[in-house]
C-alpha cells in the first residue's frame, strides 16, 4: 500500500462501513446517461451540496425547462456515424450573459443564436436558442463544455460527458460482447465514468452576490474536488438519490474476478489530478477519443500501463482495469489443490494456502469491511461490536487522488476524490 493509502485506509474503511450501511450497496455495470441522437438542453441556475454540508451556486445544463440543472451536465450517449443534433437555450440570469457548447474532437455546424468567439451562442434574452449538429466519426470518450468565457462558465458547472459507441461489432468480435472502439482488443464487461472537476467556492459566492468585478482567476484556489459531480462519501450513494437533486451521478465500481472494466476518464477542470488505482495496473488504450495505435487496424498496440494517471485539463482517456487474484499469493477461494477451479480463478494460485496464521479473533482490531475470512466470498466469526458490513465477502480497493488536500471538502476530511472498487465473488449478483 502506498504512503497515502497507509495514512487514510483504516479511517476510510471504518467510515465507509457506516456510509454504505446507510446508502445501501450500489449495483452498476453501465454508465447512466441519455442515449439518442437529438437532445434539448437548457442552461439554468441552481445549487449543489458538498460532503461537508456546504451549498454552492451552480450554472448547469438541464434536459428540459422544468428539470433541474445538473453538475456535471447530462451524460450524452450517441452512436458512431449517426448525426447528432443538440439544441441549447439560455435560462440563466441576464447578467450571466450568453452561453454555448463546444465539442472537442468533432466537426460541428452551429446555427441560430448569435455569433461568439468560438461558436454560436444562446443569448441571455432567452428568446432564441442555438442548434449544434455533427456526425461523430470516431468512437470514444469526450468532454463537452461551454465555449463562452470558459474560465467562468466551466467553473460554474457548464460541462459534461459525451460518449460515442461503435456503430457495429468490430471485425472478428463477438456480437454478444461490448467494445469501446472498433477493435476486438477494446472489449470490456463493465464500464464506469470518472469525470474529475474542482471548484473554488469564492468565485461562486462572488457570482451569487453579483460581485463581478471581484472575480480574479489569477488567485484561483479550489477547495472542493468531485468525481461525477459528487465528493466522497456522497459518491457512494445511488444514482438519482432525492437528497442530491442536481448531482445525479454516482461512482461505485463493482466487478467479478476476471472481468474487464472500462474506465472512461475525463479531466473537466483546470488543474492536474493524480488518480491512483489500488489492486492492479490499468492499461490506457485511448486518449482524447483516439486509440493508442501504431496504424489502422492495429488496435491499442501503443497502450501503456500504470497505477496512477494524471487527470489533465480537457483531456479524456479510456482505461481497462481487471483483477483475477494473480500473484496475490494464495488461492482467493480457499481451495485445496484437488478442488475444481472457480470461474475467473487464476490457475497458478489454485490450492495455495493462505501464507500466514491468522490471529485469534479478539487479538486484533479488524476493519469494518473484514468479513471474518481472507477468502473472496468467505465469512467468519467477528468480534462483538464489529460492523459486519461486508456481507458478501468482497475485496475493497481504494481509488483516490494522490494529492492529499484533494481528499477533503473545504478542508474537512474525508471528502474529495475517493471511491472504491469492490471485487465480488462470482456468485454475488451485481447487475
Amino acid at each position: 500500500m502506498d504512503r497515502i493509502g497507509k495514512q487514510i485506509h483504516i479511517r476510510v474503511v471504518v467510515l465507509l462501513g457506516v456510509v454504505l450501511l446507510f446508502f445501501g450497496t450500489v449495483s452498476q455495470g453501465a454508465i447512466v446517461g441519455k442515449s439518442g441522437s437529438t437532445f434539448n438542453l437548457v442552461a439554468k441556475q441552481d445549487v449543489i451540496v458538498t460532503s461537508d454540508g456546504d451549498s454552492t451556486l451552480l450554472w448547469g445544463y438541464a434536459f428540459t425547462d422544468g428539470g433541474r440543472a445538473q453538475y456535471p451536465g447530462p451524460t450524452l450517449i450517441v452512436t458512431e456515424d449517426v448525426p447528432v443534433t443538440i439544441t441549447l437555450r439560455n435560462m440563466l440570469p441576464a447578467e450571466a450573459g450568453n452561453v454555448s457548447i463546444v465539442f472537442p474532437g468533432h466537426h460541428v455546424t452551429a446555427s441560430g443564436g448569435v455569433q461568439g468567439l468560438m461558436t454560436r451562442e444562446a443569448p441571455a434574452t432567452r428568446r432564441e436558442g442555438v442548434t449544434y449538429t455533427f456526425t461523430p466519426t470516431e468512437p470514444g470518450t469526450y468532454l463537452y463544455r461551454s465555449g463562452t468565457r470558459a474560465d467562468l462558465q466551466v467553473e460554474m458547472g457548464l460541462f459534461g460527458a459525451l460518449i460515442v459507441r461503435p456503430a457495429a461489432t468490430p471485425s472478428g468480435g463477438n456480437p454478444a460482447k461490448t467494445y469501446a472502439y472498433n477493435h476486438v482488443d477494446t472489449q470490456y464487461d463493465r464500464e464506469f465514468l470518472y469525470l474529475i472537476s474542482e471548484m473554488d467556492p469564492r468565485i461562486h459566492r462572488q457570482v451569487e452576490q453579483k460581485r463581478w468585478g471581484s472575480i480574479d482567476f489569477t488567485t484561483y484556489f479550489p477547495t472542493n474536488w468531485f468525481i461525477n459531480g459528487r465528493n466522497f462519501p456522497d459518491i457512494l450513494a445511488d444514482n438519482n438519490v432525492p437528497w442530491l437533486p442536481t448531482q445525479p451521478y454516482n461512482c461505485q465500481p463493482r466487478m467479478h474476478p476476471g472481468e474487464k472494466v472500462l474506465i472512461r476518464f475525463i479531466g473537466a477542470g483546470r488543474d492536474i489530478h493524480p488518480m491512483h488505482f489500488h489492486g492492479n495496473d490499468f492499461e490506457t488504450i485511448a486518449v482524447d477519443g483516439r486509440l493508442l495505435a501504431s496504424g489502422p487496424g492495429t488496435g491499442p498496440d501503443l497502450a501503456w500501463k500504470a497505477t496512477t494517471i494524471k487527470s489533465l485539463p480537457g483531456q479524456t482517456a479510456d482505461l481497462i482495469w481487471t483483477w483475477t487474484g494473480e500473484e496475490l499469493g494464495w488461492d482467493i477461494y480457499g481451495h485445496s489443490p484437488d478442488d475444481p477451479l472457480e470461474p475467473g480463478e487464476y490457475a497458478p494460485n489454485h490450492g495455495k494456502p493462505f501464507p500466514v496464521v491468522l490471529p485469534q479473533r479478539d487479538s486484533v482490531t479488524y476493519g469494518a469491511y473484514y468479513s471474518g475470512s481472507p477468502f473472496l466470498g468467505g465469512e467468519g466469526e467477528l468480534p462483538p461490536g464489529h460492523g459486519g458490513l461486508n456481507v458478501s465477502g468482497g475485496y475493497f480497493y481504494m481509488w483516490h487522488s494522490h494529492t492529499e488536500k484533494e481528499l477533503t471538502s473545504n478542508d474537512i476530511w474525508p471528502g474529495g476524490l475517493v471511491s472504491f472498487m469492490i471485487v465480488e465473488h462470482p456468485e454475488v449478483p451485481i447487475d
